[in-house]
């Protein structure tokens, strides 16, 4: 077996060692870690809902009528009203005919891969996807093949290449660590073409992109009928916790026959069903939250520009500053930390070696002066 202490100490020497810090207090942009006052830029809470008032009592009004817990699996006896009222409000919001509640978006994509894919079938993937799309496609049993990040043609030829057994496409719809979007319509052309399922992990886009919030399917102009399978999660823009598959009847009653992710786990307590559906109403009613962000967004691409600070080309509430090593992004992130400001240094293996960097993610509850400090330090420490 494998020396566990001469691991971590491997780890240390190379700058990959991960901590925890502790917060004291609600998720919010001016936040109490480790005992010190910090604006944080490093959350998923893009709208600031998680600390939302309705939020908060949608989820103690939850508590009140069904306790803390669920007490079960979905199929036993653990679906609660919440839960139903919930999937119903997500499918007539998403557009598609149904949807299904999973505790976490890592078990939504494990389950949907597990489900749709075995044995004999081929799962493929954009080298730059979440991990745990990687894992869904690693545990389903199917061979697993990526395709260069953002490459239709390469995905094209992968395709072309297997001549038996299911064809699984995954992708995530906005790319957690880049801020980059995937050409959905342009998937949809080619999974179709060869005879493919596509399945879209829209947990950075939901509630955030398009029109009304419907994510990256409504920013590009994709229906749902080009998406078959889509994803997204709970727990960043809605403001509260949890994650559902949206698509036909058909893919709905699959997953809750075969979905080894959702039979076999506790549901979801009702009380996050309830601040789900209350985050979920805000995103319908307060367009002005995502018109807040994307301003924030460009208000923090226009600073960089004019003091010749370089973030990554996205145009989503993710902002990488790509530093390289690990050890500098590290030494940035903490010289940030002293000048009171959160930012995670991202590291392989999360990232591709030689990609470390500053992840930098706004959300709508950013003030511009929260936005000033930021670009001044980033200014003055990437000189």
């Amino acid at each position: 077996m494998k020396n566990l202490s001469k691991d971590l100490e491997r780890r240390k020497a190379e700058h990959l060692y991960r901590s925890r810090r502790i917060s004291d207090g609600p998720q919010q942009p001016e936040m109490l870690i480790d005992g010190r006052q910090v604006i944080s830029f490093c959350s998923n809470d893009y709208l600031g809902l998680a600390n939302h008032p309705d939020v908060k009592s949608a989820f103690i009004k939850g508590v009140e009528d069904y306790g803390a817990g669920s007490g079960a699996a979905h199929l036993i006896n653990g679906h609660s009203r919440a839960h139903h009222v919930l999937e119903e409000a997500l499918a007539d919001f998403t557009g598609y005919p149904r949807a299904l509640l999973f505790s976490t978006g890592y078990m939504a994509n494990l389950g949907v891969a597990q489900a749709l894919a075995g044995r004999g079938d081929t799962v493929f993937e954009d080298r730059l996807n979440h991990a745990s799309l990687l894992d869904g496609g690693l545990l389903s049993g199917a061979r697993l093949m990526r395709y260069a990040h953002n490459s239709a043609d390469d995905l094209e030829t992968k395709l072309a290449s297997r001549s038996s057994g299911g064809k699984l496409v995954m992708s995530d719809g906005v790319f957690s660590m880049d801020g980059d979007t995937a050409d959905a319509g342009v998937l949809s052309k080619t999974c179709r073409k060869h005879d493919a399922l596509l399945m879209l992990d829209d947990a950075h886009g939901f509630g955030v992109l398009g029109r009304t919030g419907r994510g990256t399917p409504e920013r590009l102009g994709v229906s749902t009928d080009e998406i078959p399978v889509y994803m997204a999660t709970l727990g960043k823009a809605v403001g509260a916790a949890g994650a559902f598959v949206a698509g036909s009847e058909a893919l709905i009653e699959t997953l809750i026959q075969k979905a080894r992710a959702y039979i076999y786990t506790t549901a979801l307590p009702p009380a996050a069903a309830m601040a789900a559906l209350a985050g979920l109403k805000i995103i319908r009613s307060q367009p002005q939250l995502r018109e807040r962000l994307e301003h924030n967004i460009q208000y923090f691409r226009n600073c960089c520009d004019e003091l010749g600070v370089k973030p990554g080309n996205s145009e989503t509430a993710i902002q990488p500053v790509m530093i390289g090593k690990s050890s500098a992004a590290v030494a940035m992130s903490e010289q940030l930390l002293e000048r009171g400001l959160l930012i995670t240094a991202i590291r392989p293996p999360t990232v591709p070696e030689g990609t470390a960097r500053l992840r930098i993610t706004l959300s709508a509850a950013h003030k511009r002066t929260h936005i000033d400090k930021l670009v001044s330090a980033l200014d003055a420490i990437t000189r």
